[in-house]
């Protein structure tokens, strides 16, 4: 592998070519560096004195990248971005922990049971991000985050600490209001509008196989939907019949908001997990989020349903 030269050019001038670039402007770059607009022009020369070419074009006050600069910008941009994103990890304040988890389970579960927590802990501060995922991730080398609730089968990297939070149980909900009318049967569900809260419409086909309905029922047809909760909401509101999870489902079954047409839930095989990387500050931070969500789980009452493996 060829050396590469660690003579590097001033950071400061590297800084105010990004700024440029991205915004177009002198201008704009001097403002958000709190330079005036020569500095930054001045700054740009020494780069292009530096590397032999010319990095912008210059048409009165309109800026365009050359070849070069273009070629300059992102890896200008990736590295700035992960030293903010490495200085942050360092500066954020010693009693906050940084907590991604999706965005169903926020609204259905999480964000009660934080409110909670911050009540017995009112020292330690959860800013949480509630994030769409296609799949649930988190990187906790480019990302901000100290700690995730993630959705899987429980095989994470080895060196996350992972705390077991509750198993999926998926049944399916409809509005009241149908659970009402008539009797729940094959070919009750046969009639009606399955509403598929993912794309690949997995969690009907797994509580279709589990109860051996497969070929009754057709998949086909229904409204596609990309998150749990839109299903859930769907349903309530009487739209048809979608699948939803036992534990993020119950407070709303308690208050008569949604009901269970056919009182069969089915585990995915997956599980919600408090995760987060081993041997970085505020382990016991998290720990005690770990075991106050733990307590949370334990205490809490689902409804009776019959359980499928």
């Amino acid at each position: 592998m060829p050396e590469v030269s660690t003579r590097l050019p001033p950071l400061y001038a590297l800084r105010a070519f990004e700024a440029a670039a991205r915004h177009g402007s002198f201008t704009r770059a001097a403002q958000e560096l709190s330079l005036t607009q020569s500095a930054v022009s001045r700054h740009v020369r020494t780069l292009e004195e530096t590397f032999g070419c010319r990095l912008f074009e210059r048409a009165g006050r309109q800026l365009a990248l050359t070849e070069p600069g273009k070629l300059l910008l992102p890896g200008l941009s990736e590295g700035f971005e992960a030293l903010a994103r490495a200085c942050g990890n360092l500066v954020v304040a010693e009693g906050t922990l940084r907590l991604k988890a999706p965005t169903t389970l926020s609204l259905r579960w999480l964000l009660a049971r934080l409110a909670r927590f911050r009540q017995l802990s009112p020292q330690l501060d959860i800013q949480l991000t509630s994030v769409w995922m296609a799949s649930d991730r988190v990187d906790f080398v480019h990302e901000p985050f100290d700690c995730a609730v993630l959705l899987g089968n429980g095989r994470f990297p080895a060196d996350w600490e992972v705390v077991p939070l509750f198993d999926e149980w998926l049944v399916p909900v409809c509005s009241p209001a149908a659970a009402r009318e008539g009797v729940w049967d094959v070919a009750r569900l046969q009639r009606e509008e399955l509403l598929h809260p993912t794309f690949d419409r997995r969690d009907w086909r797994r509580w279709l196989q589990a109860m051996g309905l497969t070929q009754a029922v057709p998949l086909s047809g229904g409204q596609v939907f990309d998150t749990l909760e839109l299903g859930m909401a769907a349903a309530a509101r009487g739209y048809g019949v979608s699948i939803g999870d036992l534990v993020m489902l119950a407070e709303d079954l308690a208050a008569g908001l949604i009901a269970l047409p056919w009182p069969a839930a089915v585990a995915s095989g997956d599980a919600y997990y408090l995760v987060w990387p081993r041997n970085r500050r505020g382990q016991a931070r998290v720990r005690q989020l770990g075991d106050f969500l733990q307590r949370e789980v334990a205490s809490q009452s689902l409804p009776e349903v019959i359980r499928h493996k």
